[in-house]
């Protein structure tokens, strides 16, 4: 039905046709609407009778009227059928109190679905008079006709608006009030009421402004579906604003409860300030007291220590001035004999005093007038000074250039600004899956592991997959709180092997610890089992470890060796054929001057120096890839990109001359490190050598 009445629908009123005139271009217009647009023609030096053409709004035709003007143009009979049989299919009639025909442009004033609103509850409680009664007071509307702009009551109406032509068309609704019949005027056009809406311009507009004015080109839409479109809107972005607001008032909410907290905090923090303070204090009052007791007692003692030294030093005062006097009285003496007789003894006394001089006379300690005695609190000033209270400390930072490796730990070393304040450290760790988010990373606590509790600026890490990159967190933590360090990316070693001898083939013998492995045509002492190397010419050997996870490299040195195949195969890779025949192996390999890849026995050539002596293996399980290098050029040559189902074992076979194998190898700088991690440096690696020998 909404198709049916936009194809009955006037295109310069956007409302169903009234007494449609059909134009000489097969488009139809109101009458109505073409006497408007031949008055928007008109002007005081042009008369309506004199105008005789005007275009067609739909196609720009030219009409042409005759001497009767419009009335000489021929009436769309068959269109007024079609309206009048539309009208009456409606869900009620034209005329019912429910009709409900697409609302005009007055419904955005009227608000044509406020069924049940409060505004149409008030309005349908107005009285509204009948505007045709002679009476008074008018008795009361029954109707109001929207196209007459007139309330009628029940007899008016069955007088001046019978249900015929020509108000078959007019749209009858429920009593309203003047003031809210009337529509908006148009702005450009005083006598004409807003009737439609220009999207180019976003403003109401009249049909005159569609049809000459500077809205005719422009797009327009009805005044209801602007209506429905502006209404959704709104009511979204209400919507949306309440959510906001009301989110808002949560935040607003949460903001007024740590705030509150805040108080709580603070008084807390306030009293502990006293409380410490105080403690402190009471500390240093104690230790001042302490220290006077300490003072004085050593002032007793030095005294007395003194004192005795004064009274030694008195009594060898008295003995030395007795001798004294008695010397100078044998000084004295003139007769010789006498002297003789008196004054040896008198020497030897004088002499005995003389030479014992250190043992008479007391040593006086200066010191125990408190020289060696100081009183220095420089540092505990500092210290007090430096008061403050207690903060998280600062995020660590790891130190990767110190950081070690091995195929199966990791040894993370790392420094804080403020050891003095950590109380201890928390070292966090998982498995690196190529997630760039380590915020979103470090929040799934399920994947991670912890190492609680450590005092040391460094922890190792045992128990790890070789091969394997690892996420590093370290968190410096104290009583106020904790700080992670940035995250650092570092990955275990590659994980060395040997050449498995279950697996080598029989005519190959294998010595130095399985590190090297050559041809012996008298070897066939080895007994068949599924796992060896067994075709004709298939001289081979598997590494004795199978990989199903990690990022592994090692080098194949091939010295003068013309005929080869280098790759990673399944278990249950066939031993009789050459790696690469089946779908179980994937190899590198050189036929004298070709060289190919070759997987389920289909070979393809790829380019590579016939100087060729150092091949890099990188196996990226995790990535699903295995590639090979020109280890001495730094050349890529080629790449698998294959979804590893098992386990898969490095494999090596020759046809002639020797090569040698370099295993546990870290990635090296030419492999992009953004694919496979990046390495640790050759220093701390620790790769097994293996040689195979051929003749």
């Amino acid at each position: 039905m909404e198709t049916l009445e936009s194809e009955l629908t006037c295109p310069i009123c956007l409302e169903l046709f009234e007494d449609p005139l059909l134009l000489p271009c097969a488009h139809s217009l109101c009458f109505n609407c073409a006497h408007r647009i031949l008055v928007s023609h008109c002007s005081s030096t042009k008369p309506l009778e004199s105008i005789s053409a005007f275009q067609c709004p739909t196609c720009r035709y030219v009409i042409t009227l005759n001497q009767r003007g419009l009335e000489g143009l021929k009436r769309n009979v068959t269109l007024q059928n079609i309206i009048d049989r539309f009208q009456k299919a409606s869900v009620s009639g034209p005329n019912s109190p429910n009709e409900s025909r697409r609302p005009r442009p007055y419904s955005a004033t009227l608000g044509g679905s406020t069924r049940g609103s409060p505004a149409s509850s008030a309005m349908s409680l107005e009285r509204v008079g009948c505007q045709f009664c002679d009476q008074e007071p008018p008795r009361e509307a029954v109707k109001t006709c929207v196209t007459c702009e007139v309330s009628y009551c029940d007899r008016c109406l069955r007088a001046t608006h019978p249900n015929k032509k020509p108000f078959t068309s007019h749209r009858l609704v429920e009593p309203v009030a003047d003031a809210q019949l009337r529509g908006l005027a148009c702005l450009e056009h005083e006598n004409e009421k807003v009737s439609m809406y220009c999207v180019v311009d976003d403003q109401l507009i009249c049909a005159l402004c569609k049809l000459v004015g500077r809205h005719r080109e422009h797009q327009v839409t009805s005044l209801s579906d602007r209506f429905d479109k502006l209404k959704q809107t709104l009511e979204n972005n209400l919507t949306n604003l309440v959510k906001r607001n009301s989110e808002l008032e949560n935040q607003m909410a949460k903001l007024i409860q740590i705030c509150q907290q805040v108080e709580v905090n603070t008084a807390m923090h306030e009293a502990k300030l006293v409380e410490e303070c105080d403690e402190l204090v009471e500390i240093i009052r104690q230790r001042k007291q302490v220290i006077a007791v300490k003072i004085k007692e050593s002032k007793v003692m030095k005294l007395r220590k003194l004192a005795q030294q004064i009274a030694n030093c008195r009594q060898c005062l008295e003995r030395s001035s007795a001798l004294i006097t008695q010397a100078e009285h044998s000084l004295k003496e003139n007769d010789h004999a006498r002297f003789l007789q008196t004054a040896r003894n008198v020497a030897e006394r004088v002499a005995m005093a003389t030479a014992s001089s250190q043992v008479l006379i007391p040593d006086v300690n200066l010191n125990q007038a408190f020289d060696n005695f100081a009183l220095d609190f420089s540092r505990e000033k500092k210290i007090l000074e430096g008061l403050d209270y207690l903060t998280a400390p600062n995020p660590p930072s790891i130190r990767e250039e110190l950081c070690t490796a091995s195929h199966d730990t990791i040894t993370v070393h790392w420094t804080s600004e403020d050891e003095f304040s950590v109380t201890s450290y928390e070292l966090q760790y998982t498995i690196y899956t190529g997630q760039t988010n380590f915020i979103s990373l470090y929040n799934s606590v399920d994947s991670w592991m912890i190492v609680p509790n450590i005092k040391q600026n460094h922890y190792t890490v045992h128990g790890l997959q070789s091969g394997t990159r690892y996420i590093f967190f370290v968190k410096a933590i104290n009583q106020a709180g904790s700080r992670n360090s940035e995250p650092a990316r570092l990955k275990t070693n590659s994980q060395p092997f040997k050449l498995d001898p279950k697996t080598a083939h029989k005519k190959l013998r294998l010595s130095n610890d399985c590190l090297t492995m050559e041809k012996d045509e008298s070897s066939l002492k080895k007994s068949h089992t599924p796992e060896r190397f067994s075709g004709t010419g298939s001289y081979g050997a598997a590494g004795n470890v199978f990989i199903d996870s990690g990022c592994h490299y090692w080098e194949v040195l091939l010295g003068a060796s013309t005929w080869y195949a280098l790759g990673v195969a399944y278990k249950s890779a066939p031993k009789n054929e050459w790696s690469g025949k089946n779908s179980s192996s994937w190899v590198f390999s050189r036929c004298n001057n070709n060289f190919l890849v070759r997987h389920n026995n289909k070979e393809s050539i790829v380019e590579a120096s016939l100087q060729l002596r150092r091949v890099g293996v990188l196996l990226d399980y995790d990535n699903n890839a295995l590639s090979f290098y020109d280890a001495m050029n730094s050349q890529h040559i080629y790449t698998y990109d294959v979804s590893f189902l098992l386990p898969v074992a490095p494999t090596f076979m020759i046809w002639n001359k020797s090569l040698m194998i370099m295993s546990g190898l870290p990635v090296p700088d030419f492999v992009d490190c953004s694919e496979v991690g990046l390495p640790f440096g050759p220093n701390i690696v620790d790769y097994v050598r293996m040689t195979i020998w051929c003749f």
